[in-house]
């Protein structure tokens, strides 16, 4: 008897010794209709903001602020005209309230309208509410001028808040347009300056600002528009220069390149001198 208790006993002693701790000796079965399953990734979330954008060929986009101006717009417009640019004009409320000729036309002739508030305040400085409004109206303004809303907002200075920038486009679905060359043209440092800065920061998918309220501007633009051309660059409207945009291409991994250069052998080696690298070189 005692030999069999001695047995049962040393055989449960072996049993347990093979469990780890921490793990359990009998594996938990799954439930009747789990699954294993790896949820779907959530969508991404479509791009509201753009200041430039990577594009198959010489389009960029032309954008001016603040107007429409009486008399310096529909020379911009002529302008534009002989050069068979597109533009798109990013219109302050009032302005637009009061020249609604002027945006009428350039409609008729291609180019774009955009709001760019009421009354040009910084709108990340600002109150939803206040905000909501500085829109409606500009957008009220555009919509008796045109008999369309404008697709696209420029907030002045570029001032805006991440949070702005999600509901205004949920409520109004504007786009919101920064830009990529700004020549600084509302300092008036001169016509020739003004295009010399365009020219030198532009490339293929460039949102270019200027303003059509300065005379120093529209000047610029005689020579701006001529360079331009002779470069090859071709205008377009914003929501245009978007629908190009073309995703980036991968970068090409670098891939392993054997050596070329023979093995010397042990009674050729010598100690190499010791060279510097100049700055740039």
């Amino acid at each position: 008897m005692f030999a069999r208790r001695l047995f049962v006993y040393f055989s449960l002693s072996l049993l347990f010794s093979q469990v780890t701790p921490g793990q359990s000796a009998t594996p938990v079965p799954s439930l009747p209709g789990a699954s294993t399953a790896v949820a779907a990734p959530t969508p991404a979330q479509p791009q509201i903001t753009f200041n430039s954008v990577h594009v198959e060929g010489p389009y960029i986009a032309l954008t001016f602020d603040d107007g429409p101006n009486a008399t310096l717009t529909p020379k911009l417009l002529d302008l534009l005209a002989a050069h068979h640019f597109k533009a798109t004009f990013f219109v302050v409320g009032q302005n637009a309230a009061d020249h609604p000729e002027i945006l009428r036309r350039a409609v008729r002739e291609g180019h774009e309208i955009g709001n760019h508030s009421w009354s040009h305040p910084n709108l990340a400085k600002m109150s939803d509410e206040a905000v909501r409004h500085e829109l409606q109206k500009t957008e009220d303004a555009i919509v008796a001028a045109i008999g369309k809303r404008p697709a696209l907002l420029r907030p002045p200075y570029g001032s805006i808040t991440a949070n702005q920038k999600r509901w205004i486009h949920d409520e109004f679905g504007y786009r919101i347009i920064i830009w990529d060359v700004d020549p600084l043209d509302w300092k008036r440092p001169g016509p020739s300056v003004v295009t010399s800065r365009i020219l030198k920061e532009t490339r293929p998918g460039s949102i270019v600002l200027s303003h059509d309220i300065h005379p120093p501007t529209i000047e610029a633009m005689v020579a701006t528009f001529n360079q331009l051309e002779a470069k090859g660059f071709k205008s377009v409207t914003v929501t245009d220069l978007l629908a190009l945009a073309k995703p980036l291409p991968p970068k090409p991994s670098p891939s392993p390149r054997a050596s070329t250069t023979p093995i010397p052998s042990p009674a050729s080696v010598s100690t190499p001198p010791v060279t510097t690298s100049t700055p740039g070189g």
